[in-house]
């Protein structure tokens, strides 16, 4: 009896001192993560379009040639094989919403490491013939859509479209400010949905506010409540077709059509700008209005002036629009600044306070006289609504008591 215990011990020894096989490490390790239910560790860095479970088959040989095949494994170095690198690639992000993914991530990373190793020790599976390329496993959607589904894309257009925008808001909703903190008092902490942390902070609470309808992203409650169809305590703050109203409903539309993965091509991809657009408090006024432009909806463009070139630069350096005061012949809003993206100017902007400089400014007037922006909020006013311009020089100073004034009789085609 004891010789028997003795024998089965040391068989069970030699058992376990006996590598696993590739499909051993494969069956125990990499398909528990192919066969469940939940989401892996790529939710932390995108939205939709891509999961792991997209690169693994059933068969040990085949996940390990697509694989190969694809360029994800480097042979000779497992550790700096690209799939490796991809399931890592949240590993930096330190915010306490990647706490969660982090335990997930570190398993997956560990298995497809020691599965690798054990394949890429294995000749056969090394010089196997190449799978056919149906036969690859890849994610359903392409590149570009994948990348554009990820969340740093996302928070970028989020930055563009919604956060540039928050001056508009009179700071009402921008956290920690006297008014927004006399508006909590009254309506709670909902009202302060601009995060003082910045832009990630306020795009995680609205993602999970009401304040976003993803099935019906035109009737979202951040439309509605700025265009006061929901009633809003502020008034009216949007129009269909001004430009909170484009940058907000370009943002919407965009993630809701992320979050339903209906993107299915590069070509059916939302054009991107090539600007990045900064919010100021930065006013600008125009006084003695023309009857002609009373109630009607004014865009203002303003061009800088480039002294190396001695001419106005030929992209506007800031934007903004609102309709006319008629009566009081009075027409004034906050300005926008945009700059071409990864440009000196857009990098500064980023990094510090975003302000125009002292100077020499050329300021461009447009009308919508016929309404089309109610019609097609989509539609930009152009050449046609052009009703004249005026040089300027100005310090832009901040605040809405420092705004720059210009009188409108001195604008002329």
């Amino acid at each position: 009896m004891k010789r028997s215990t003795a024998l089965l011990a040391m068989l069970f020894l030699a058992a376990s001192a006996r590598a696993e096989t590739s499909q051993e490490v494969f069956e125990r390790r990499i398909l528990p993560i192919f066969k469940s239910p939940s989401p892996s560790s790529c939710v932390q860095c995108h939205l939709a379009a891509v999961d792991l479970k997209n690169y693994i088959l059933p068969s040990h040989r085949d996940t390990f040639l697509s694989l190969r095949d694809q360029g994800l494994i480097d042979l000779d170095n497992i550790e700096k094989s690209k799939i490796l690198g991809l399931i890592e690639r949240g590993k930096s992000d330190k915010s306490k919403g990647a706490v969660v993914h982090q335990e997930n991530r570190v398993k997956e990373f560990d298995a497809f490491v020691s599965w690798l190793k054990a394949s890429a020790a294995d000749p056969a599976l090394r010089n196997a013939p190449k799978l056919k390329p149906e036969e690859l496993a890849k994610p359903p959607r392409p590149v570009e859509v994948i990348r554009h589904a990820r969340k740093d894309r996302l928070l970028e257009s989020f930055e563009n479209n919604v956060w540039s925008m928050r001056f508009r808001c009179m700071n009402c909703h921008n956290e920690g400010t006297p008014q927004n903190q006399k508006l909590v008092a009254e309506f709670g902490e909902r009202v302060a949905w601009f995060r003082k942390a910045g832009p990630e902070a306020t795009l995680d609470y609205l993602r999970s506010s009401k304040l976003i309808d993803l099935k019906n992203p035109e009737k979202s409650l951040l439309l509605l409540k700025p265009l006061n169809i929901e009633k809003h305590k502020g008034g009216v703050k949007f129009e269909v077709g001004d430009q909170g109203y484009k940058a907000y409903r370009t943002f919407l539309e965009d993630y809701a059509r992320i979050m339903a993965d209906e993107y299915k091509t590069a070509a059916g991809l939302p054009a991107m700008s090539s600007f990045a657009t900064f919010g100021t408090d930065r006013w600008i006024k125009l006084t003695k209005t023309p009857d002609a432009w009373g109630d009607k909806f004014l865009t203002v463009r303003i061009f800088a002036w480039d002294e190396k070139a001695n001419a106005w630069e030929k992209d506007p350096i800031a934007s903004t629009d609102r309709r006319v005061f008629g009566k009081g012949k009075l027409w004034q809003h906050n300005l926008t600044l945009m700059a071409a993206k990864d440009s000196d100017r857009a990098k500064r902007w980023k990094t510090g306070n975003a302000a125009l400089p002292k100077g020499k400014y050329l300021v461009k007037v447009y009308i919508d006289q016929t309404g089309k922006l109610v019609g097609d909020w989509k539609k930009e006013l152009t050449g046609d609504d052009f009703a004249g311009q005026i040089e300027i020089t100005s310090d832009w100073k901040e605040g809405y008591g420092a705004m720059t004034s210009i009188d409108a009789t001195g604008i002329c085609k």
